[in-house]
């Protein structure tokens, strides 16, 4: 179902209104490392921590975790644009992200963000369908960091020319 224009103008005032943190998802799969920058992340359980991260299927990161068996989750300050651009302007299909930024192995080699605000890592449990992205039901077994201060909204990276189309 395609919606009419007045609709799709409500819709994106609405969703624009929102300004979801955003985040920089991470993964690891066969020696292969990839990450990119994220708006659709939600916590959907206290007990067990759960998240659910939604990928979009046009990536070089939704590939790559289709093969992995967790994924990590970081936050980023409202002064780490620079690393917003890298993970969300770039692509892993011709750069490698992570020669361009300090990180450590995480949980089964996850890559975790040394300079990220807050992180969380855990074990995709399930992926499922959800239109343009996939989402990844993720059991959080790790997390670290404080994030204090101001994060990285969608409106500070509304000029981000992301790598791929959505």
């Amino acid at each position: 179902m395609t919606l009419d224009d007045a609709d799709a103008a409500a819709l994106h005032a609405l969703l624009t209104a929102l300004d979801p943190p955003l985040t920089v998802v991470t993964v690891e799969a066969g020696g292969e490392r990839s990450g990119c920058l994220v708006g659709f992340l939600c916590q959907c359980s206290i007990d067990p921590p759960r998240l659910l991260v939604c990928l979009s299927k046009r990536n070089h990161t939704y590939r790559v975790a289709r093969g992995a068996d967790g994924l990590a989750v970081q936050l980023l300050g409202e002064d780490q644009l620079d690393v917003a651009e890298l993970f969300g302007g770039r692509t892993g299909d011709e750069v490698d992200k992570f020669t361009a930024t300090d990180w450590r192995p995480g949980d089964g080699g996850t890559p975790v963000l040394a300079d990220a605000r807050g992180w969380a890592a855990g074990r995709i449990l399930d992926r499922f369908d959800a239109g343009d992205h996939e989402a990844f039901l993720v059991e959080v077994t790790a997390a670290g960091g404080r994030p204090e201060g101001a994060l990285l909204h969608l409106r500070h990276a509304v000029d981000i020319e992301p790598g791929h189309d959505a």
